[in-house]
């Protein structure tokens, strides 16, 4: 069994690991040249305001008696620059958003887990081509810039990373804090000789990013008055320092300002989905080289904002967030960054339409420069006769290319020069992807077969283990080596056309690992002639019926990943099980109950996502209910003529304790952050203290069935409390009750079906459960226990969320843990929040397995068959088209999937551990710790 576990975790790990190497891989170049406009710039120096956090509307949006929500910036776009909307992309965090706007590239979606501080691959930026850089704000952004730059030129001043506090007074103090810094550093230079000259200089970048926008958005939500009153501030912040700047340099008319926004925010207050409310930012240019704005009759958008935010006579200019960073170069003459895809957005310069052309022609040779380098790459490491190159691209059609654009500059036909240049960076992005997805459909090919052969395998294990349908037949010892040195010598086939090919190692065991497990399946073949004599045997109806109830439950499980409502059908199917099959005629209350848990369940998944709208009284609520239940358990256990024992009774008198402790930690903690006096701290040393001493104390509880289980609610309630905001709160009490009924509805199943005697439920102990030896082999009908157990952990997993809400980072649920940001710690809690539904579920399972006489093995394969299906569904559905919602949950589906395979196999671990391991006091103690 451990090496078959073994192999299934090898197996899972590196089918997870390919989405990677498919997907998710760096898309960067090295080894370009740097290219810069070669005709003066319009500007000496650059001012970047990034303002993060804040949403498009939220800044030109007029306030109900029709004034602006920020007079100056409104002022700006009216009579002085341009403006617009920068598009940006999924997903929409802090740091890949900085990203696109300094770098000019889009992040691949892996380098969010690599963390906010560090640069997960080397990029050059627009702040590492200019002469000097000075940045002002938070610690998780700027160093990021510095780290990356050659040589000392970028600076950076920070704040401390504690002062990023959601339950903080006011958050627009930290952006206070860079409009003063800013101004103390100008002052400073008077007295700075240094200093004053390289202010001086030519190619001087100064960015202030701005973070209270973002902390206010996630504490208060982007509705909020803090909001709004931050924005008031910011507006005034780049009032003072625009003007202060202007008489620094005697109002030479050489300074650009850009103010943006790396990504926005949902109502709710968070963000990294793509919901147009996270994607819309704001955009502002003005000062040197930039255009008037432009009045226009008429212009079309998809959206009505132009109406709704009275701008209907000024020219909108969009961008993609990528575009910025080629914008900021042109105007101050630096190089493009070296990795940018961005398109130079030729309508912000005010400037010669020869200067235009030029600067696009730059643009354009710089992204064929890394087309290039991307090309030369794959052709060096594929066979050349199985070399299948980019055909509008082809090195004549490049030649072609150049000396048009160039006779047309010469010639002044300078649109003409632009548009080809167009053409020619549309075509250079798309032979960038082409080769970037290259060895796409081969590697993809690979794991779908590693994944059949996979899956074929452990339905042959459970077939020949686990049932009867097969007779043991001795191995074939001459047929089995002929078939050994047939796929060895396959093996050795495909390393040597990977060797030749100079492929990455991961590409060996992608494509080595159909290999042994093909073989694993053929040597198999006497079950397989078997299975097939003994299906053709069957009745075909059965056989097809069976078959079609199988399919259907997995593609109600696959739909359920995109519409949460699939879960409220499955669960009303669920309701009527006991009416199918007849159980009700001899369990009349309990089906009625599970008839009564599962409608109510149901409900959940037609609630909207957790954390939009915090509801702390349904929180007390589930608090307050979940000790009334608590009270009725302990009053029928001391009925119960065995229970005698005063020290398990202080255990759950303990638990209870914790319960009611969490419910008002959670009242007392959410009233403190209204009034805006932070987290205290006595409740912040009760929530980590509850958090550790909750598993203690249920490991202290008897190992009786339904009291350790009922221990188990007990523990992860109280944990639960403190990171719920709302409804959610009910939910692991409605998990739980229905888990409850289903382990006691699986015995009169099992009675039904006549497989075992009825064992008594009330007197089980989980320990002596692990002496069984005499397992039963499977019935038909522990397919759908097994069906039953991945549907409850899907159920669990989506019953108060979907996948926008895991990757959108709603900080307000661990509130009584921690206020200052910190991503890790964060999203570790929100993660163990997402657990303690699954914990449930393990354990209700394990009490199923040993209480049906299964081995966990033989239920646990099943499981391990549907999730693969599941897994292999979601792998043809990950996309790399379309909206980038839509690419990002496709692959979120896949990791989901493959985690939850092998996150299943821990959870089985530890359930057993919670409902057999009981740590024994010295009874003689009068102290009980925790």
């Amino acid at each position: 069994i451990p090496v078959f576990i073994l192999a299934g975790l090898l197996v899972h790990c590196v089918f997870l690991a390919s989405i990677f190497d498919i997907y998710f891989s760096s898309p960067l170049v090295h080894g370009m040249t740097p290219r810069q406009t070669p005709l003066p710039p319009p500007a000496k120096r650059l001012v970047l305001f990034v303002a993060d956090g804040l949403r498009a509307d939220s800044l030109y949006e007029l306030n109900s008696n029709g004034t602006p929500q920020a007079p100056y910036l409104r002022g700006i776009l009216e009579n002085k620059g341009s403006w617009g909307i920068s598009h940006t992309r999924v997903p929409t965090e802090s740091r890949p958003g900085h990203v696109a706007l300094i770098a000019g590239f889009y992040e691949d979606v892996s380098a969010v887990a690599k963390g906010w501080k560090e640069n997960p691959v080397e990029f050059d930026s627009v702040f590492n081509e200019s002469k000097y850089t000075w940045s002002w704000g938070s610690p998780d952004i700027l160093p990021m810039f510095a780290k990356g730059a050659t040589g000392d030129h970028v600076y950076t001043f920070c704040y401390a990373a504690e002062s990023e506090d959601f339950g903080a007074k006011d958050a627009a103090k930290l952006d206070i804090w860079v409009f003063d810094h800013v101004k103390s550093f100008f002052n400073s230079s008077r007295g700075n000789l240094t200093l004053f000259s390289a202010l001086n200089e030519e190619k001087v970048v100064l960015f202030l990013h701005l973070l209270g926008i973002d902390t206010n958005g996630h504490a208060h939500r982007p509705n909020s008055r803090e909001y709004k009153e931050n924005i008031k501030k910011v507006d005034e912040g780049v009032k003072e320092i625009a003007s202060m700047i202007d008489n620094f340099y005697g109002n030479d008319g050489k300074t650009a300002f850009v103010l943006t926004s790396d990504h926005g925010m949902t109502d709710w207050g968070s963000h990294g989905a793509g919901h147009p409310s996270e994607t819309l930012t704001p955009l502002i240019v003005w000062g040197a080289g930039v255009n008037y704005p432009q009045k226009v009759t008429s212009q079309s958008f998809e959206d009505n904002f132009l109406k709704e935010w009275k701008l209907e006579n000024l020219k909108r200019l969009d961008v993609n967030q990528a575009d910025i960073a080629p914008l900021m170069a042109s105007l101050i003459g630096v190089p493009f960054p070296l990795n940018s895809v961005g398109t130079l957005p030729l309508e912000y310069l005010n400037n010669s339409a020869h200067f235009k052309a030029e600067s696009i022609f730059t643009n354009a040779v710089q992204i064929l420069e890394q087309f290039k380098v991307k090309m030369n790459q794959k052709k060096e490491t594929t066979l050349s006769f199985l070399f299948t190159p980019f055909k509008p691209l082809s090195d004549s059609e490049q030649i072609n290319f150049l000396k048009k654009i160039r006779l047309c500059i010469q010639q002044q036909k300078y649109d003409e020069a632009i548009s080809l240049c167009k053409s020619l960076i549309n075509l250079a992005l798309e032979g960038l992807s082409y080769y970037h997805t290259y060895d796409r459909l081969f590697l993809g090919l690979s794991i779908a077969m590693g994944f059949v052969g996979w899956t074929t395998y452990v339905i042959l294990m459970i077939i020949k283990a686990h049932t009867n349908l097969t007779k043991t037949v001795p191995a074939n010892k001459k047929k089995s080596t002929v078939l050994f040195y047939g796929f060895a010598f396959a093996g050795m086939i495909i390393a040597f056309f990977l060797l030749i090919q100079t492929c990455p190692w991961t590409y060996y065991i992608y494509c080595l690992l159909p290999v042994p497990v093909w073989y694993a399946v053929l040597r198999e073949i006497p079950v397989i002639q078997d299975l097939a004599t003994n299906v053709l045997s069957l009745h075909i109806g059965q056989s097809v019926g069976f078959l079609l109830v199988c399919i259907l439950g997995i593609e109600i499980l696959v739909f359920s990943f995109f519409y949460r409502s699939a879960l409220t059908v499955g669960l009303l199917v669920f309701a009527g099980w006991p009416v199918i099959t007849q159980l009700w005629v001899q369990a009349k209350t309990r089906a009625l109950i599970w008839t009564l848990l599962c409608v109510l369940l149901a409900i959940f998944p037609l609630m909207p996502v957790v954390g939009r709208e915090p509801n702390i009284p349904l929180v007390i609520a589930a608090g307050l209910l979940t000790l009334l239940i608590s009270c009725f358990s302990l009053a029928s256990l001391r009925k119960s003529k065995k229970y005698r024992d005063n020290q398990d009774l202080k255990v759950y008198f303990y638990q209870m304790l914790s319960i009611a402790l969490s419910t008002y930690i959670v009242s007392s903690t959410h009233d403190s952050l209204k009034n805006k006096q932070g987290l205290p701290v006595l409740n912040q040393t009760i929530s980590w203290m509850t958090l550790v001493s909750s598993p203690v104390l249920l490991l202290l509880s008897p190992t009786f069935l339904f009291q350790r289980l009922f221990s188990i609610l007990l523990s992860l309630m109280s944990t639960y409390l403190l990171l719920s905001t709302g409804y959610e709160a009910l939910f692991p009490l409605v998990l739980f009750g229905l888990m409850f009924v289903w382990i006691n509805m699986e015995q009169e199943a099992l009675q039904h079906y006549g497989l075992s005697h009825k064992p008594k439920l009330a007197v089980f102990n989980f320990t002596c459960a692990m002496d069984i030896t005499q397992f039963r082999q499977l019935h038909l009908d522990d397919v759908r226990r097994s069906f039953f157990f991945v549907f409850f952990i899907v159920t669990a997993f989506f019953g108060t969320g979907n996948i926008a809400s895991i990757n959108s980072f709603d900080p307000a649920s661990v509130y009584c843990f921690l206020t200052v940001f910190s991503p890790f710690m964060m999203g570790g809690l929100l993660v163990l929040k997402v657990v303690i539904p699954f914990v449930l579920v393990s354990c209700a399972f394990e009490a199923v397995q040993v209480t049906t006489q299964l081995s966990s093995k033989s239920l646990f394969l099943i499981v391990l068959v549907i999730s693969d299906l599941m897994a292999l569904h979601f792998f043809f559905l990950v996309k790399d088209y379309g909206s980038w919602l839509d690419i990002g949950t496709s692959i979120s589906h896949y990791v989901l999937v493959m985690s939850l395979t092998i996150f299943m196999m821990v959870m089985n671990g530890l359930a057993q551990l919670l409902t057999t391991r009981r740590l024994e006091l010295p009874r003689r103690t009068k102290h009980h710790s925790k």
